[in-house]
């Protein structure tokens, strides 16, 4: 039987739509199994500044809709230190929390394995992240609000790439990963997508001025994932003026406007599964683990393999966008 009486929540990185959803998930399913259950606010940060907080069932009422997190969140330089995390478990002392669970993203769960190592600490940690690029989990919490969103803008834009004839470059984010490019593409009928995991071995942009342009299209839009390796949408119009000024070429960046909004029902349904989940780990448990969804299943993956292992793009789905873009 699982010694925890008191599990500490916090949500850490960028924010992602559904971490209100998992935050409720998690309160409830620790309160029914009659646990306490604490709200630790702006992340690592507020464990080392004390701001935390006991949460009661109605402290997470009606925040299912909303977008971003209740509990805030914020980079923290001094958890990479020793000492800030010395502080961080002096906290978790002091307040009696035996248990944490971390929502968020890369960043933060290699904060939450270096932790749970260093203290023998039972942490569980949830795929908070638009960008869909930790490994062992179908989809993390906040992609799929997140393709809507830009399927949304891009449509909008097309109405301007239409009525203009002109070439759009859309960026889009994910990191180094272009699972939102690529999945954004096909849902919005854009031409291509320009991808960090394939640009060293294919030379995309020639491959689509080659093939998709001669066509006889009035309008073009391709999505390009942010990453240092495509230099994003502004690095890739740049050489096309350069190599094509044929090309009429506008350059649109979505940024920040695909991390917010109202977490769709697929999000909603995921963040609460998970954060389920996370409380059932606990009580098998588990500890240096997060909590995934393969076919539709939950897994308890551990912290080592989710952050070291790169997440693959499926093949088939650039096939897919290749047959339908000509």
């Amino acid at each position: 039987m699982s010694m925890v009486k008191c599990i500490g929540i916090l949500t850490s990185g960028g924010d992602a739509p559904g971490m209100n959803a998992a935050i409720r998930a998690v309160t409830r399913a620790a309160i029914h199994n009659g646990m306490s259950v604490k709200g630790i606010y702006r992340g690592y940060k507020g464990l080392i500044t004390n701001e935390i907080k006991e949460f009661k069932t109605q402290d997470v009422s009606n925040i299912i809709p909303r977008g971003g997190t209740i509990l805030k969140t914020a980079r923290c330089e001094e958890f990479r230190t020793v000492e800030g995390r010395q502080l961080a478990y002096e906290r978790l002392v002091e307040h009696n929390i035996d248990a944490l669970v971390a929502i968020g993203g890369d960043g933060t769960l290699t904060g939450a394995r270096i932790f749970a190592q260093e203290f023998n600490y039972p942490v569980v940690g949830l795929p908070g992240t638009i960008d869909n690029d930790l490994f062992g989990t179908d989809v993390t919490i906040g992609y799929d609000t997140a393709l809507n969103t830009i399927m949304e803008c891009v449509d909008k834009i097309r109405d301007t790439a239409t009525s203009h004839e002109r070439l759009f470059f859309i960026e889009v984010m994910g990191r180094e990963a272009g699972f939102l490019a690529l999945n954004g593409a096909i849902a919005s009928g854009s031409e291509a997508a320009i991808i960090p995991e394939i640009y060293l071995e294919r030379d995309q942009l020639a491959e689509m001025i080659e093939t998709g342009f001669r066509k006889s299209k009035s309008s073009s839009i391709v999505l390009v994932a942010e990453s240092e390796v495509t230099g994003g949408a502004i690095g890739v119009a740049a050489r096309v003026k350069k190599e094509y000024p044929q090309f009429d070429v506008r350059v649109s960046i979505l940024g920040h406007l695909q991390r917010g909004g109202s977490p769709t029902a697929r999000d909603r349904i995921l963040a609460t599964r998970m954060g389920v989940a996370a409380i059932d780990a606990l009580l098998d448990d588990q500890r240096n683990v997060m909590i995934g969804i393969q076919n539709d299943a939950i897994v308890y993956v551990p912290f080592s393999k989710a952050i070291k292992n790169l997440k693959p793009i499926n093949p088939d789905i650039m096939k897919t966008l290749e047959i339908v873009s000509i």
